[in-house]
């Protein structure tokens, strides 16, 4: 393959490269999947105003993620086993966002460590945190992200139970890869893939093993992960985890107008609409079908980020329109990073930067800070849908629509 052009093109190659236990965690969701789909599906139905004879000199895509200057509305997402899709995934990653000028945030869950990241950035990343029964880990983490100078805490709040998904079960995924005879021939079809994972020591979660109580292999690890997630988790945990970290919180995994009131209501920086790309609740609506109501409820209150189903620039720009003042993209990085490591996720942010551009400037606007609503067509393109365009001043996602 040529120079690839889009994120399709990166998921193609990623899924030639990647051994498909890992691919399949990387591109898949929960149940039967439909709120995954459903995360990509409904952006194509959102439909853009062109505009022409305008100025389109002098654009930029410049703006602020909860206070920090980013060169674009995007953040690459904490994504777990990202270490699995390349070796030192998250390292490479992180540098590339660096150098793009656009945040990192790395998961808990990832195979390379906080100290990992840190000993090859130069700029604050963010980080993710989950809730574990284990306070005094969580407490660890925190002070872990301090110490990296992370300038920014990302709590996950939608998964205090894991949401089933088949393709990880019928694979057998784990971190390191098991060595059954599925396992071994999925690896050994994907022999550059295993030629850089020879050349690491990075392969099971770098932020657990080592630091959480009596797990230092393999087989304790799996046993302290299941138990440790803490379906007890709730809003009253929140005013601790923002007193012990002390900096800018982002609250990610908010679907509902009133959780996103709840989210308001504790001082958080922040919040993420997200269905965590589907993973989750199958079943539950796609994130940019939320995002109209959530800016209703409390855009004034909050800084409003999104993620899920993003796979273009036009899909941030469309985010933007609706009154997110960020993005966050987790399969696009994912895609570029097995397919090319850190040259791909590079490549990944290049696509969607001159995606983003290009159709910032066909609408009729300069500087991402001047998009809002005006450039979404109110005339429906949606064939399943006939009735004409209602105009509201908050409109819903239906409203969008026609």
């Amino acid at each position: 393959m040529a120079t690839p052009l889009t994120i399709a093109d990166l998921k193609q190659l990623a899924q030639r490269r990647v051994p498909k236990m890992f691919f399949d965690y990387a591109d898949s969701g929960a149940w039967t999947e439909s709120t995954y789909q459903a995360n990509e599906s409904d952006f194509s139905r959102i439909k853009l105003r062109q505009r022409v004879l305008v100025d389109m000199t002098d654009r930029t895509l410049e703006t602020t993620m909860i206070g920090q200057k980013v060169s674009m509305p995007v953040a690459l997402a904490p994504t777990g086993l990202t270490g699995m899709q390349h070796a030192d995934g998250e390292m490479l990653a992180a540098r590339a966002a660096e150098e793009f000028g656009v945040p990192f945030t790395l998961s808990t869950m990832s195979i390379c460590s906080i100290e990992d990241v840190a000993s090859v950035t130069t700029r604050p990343f963010w980080f993710q945190l989950y809730v574990m029964r284990d306070k005094d880990f969580v407490l660890g983490l925190i002070n872990r992200a301090k110490a990296a100078k992370c300038s920014a805490l990302v709590l996950t709040a939608d998964l205090q139970i894991l949401g089933q998904r088949h393709k990880d079960l019928r694979n057998g995924l784990s971190a390191p890869p098991r060595f059954t005879p599925k396992h071994v021939w999925q690896m050994a079809t994907r022999p550059f893939w295993c030629l850089d994972m020879l050349k690491t020591k990075r392969r099971t979660f770098g932020n657990i093993i080592g630091h959480a109580k009596n797990v230092s292999n393999i087989t304790s690890l799996a046993a302290w992960t299941h138990e440790q997630f803490d379906p007890r988790l709730s809003w009253a945990d929140v005013a601790w985890i923002k007193e012990q970290w002390g900096g800018p919180l982002i609250i990610k995994g908010i679907l509902d107008p009133e959780d996103a009131k709840a989210a308001a209501d504790t001082g958080a920086d922040a919040i993420v609409v997200s269905n965590h790309g589907g993973r989750q609740l199958d079943g539950a609506p796609s994130s940019i079908s939320m995002l109209p109501s959530i800016v209703d409820a409390v855009g004034g209150r909050i800084e409003i980020h999104l993620d899920g189903g993003i796979r273009s620039g036009q899909d941030v720009l469309k985010t933007i329109a609706l009154g997110a003042k960020g993005t966050y993209i987790g399969r696009p990085f994912l895609y570029g990073l097995g397919a090319m490591g850190k040259e791909g996720v590079t490549l990944a942010l290049g696509i969607l930067r001159k995606e983003m551009d290009i159709t910032m400037a066909l609408c009729g606007k300069r500087d991402i800070n001047d998009v809002n609503a005006s450039i979404i067509s109110r005339q429906g393109s949606n064939r399943e849908m006939s009735r004409p365009f209602r105009k509201v001043t908050n409109p819903d996602f239906d409203d969008i629509l026609d």
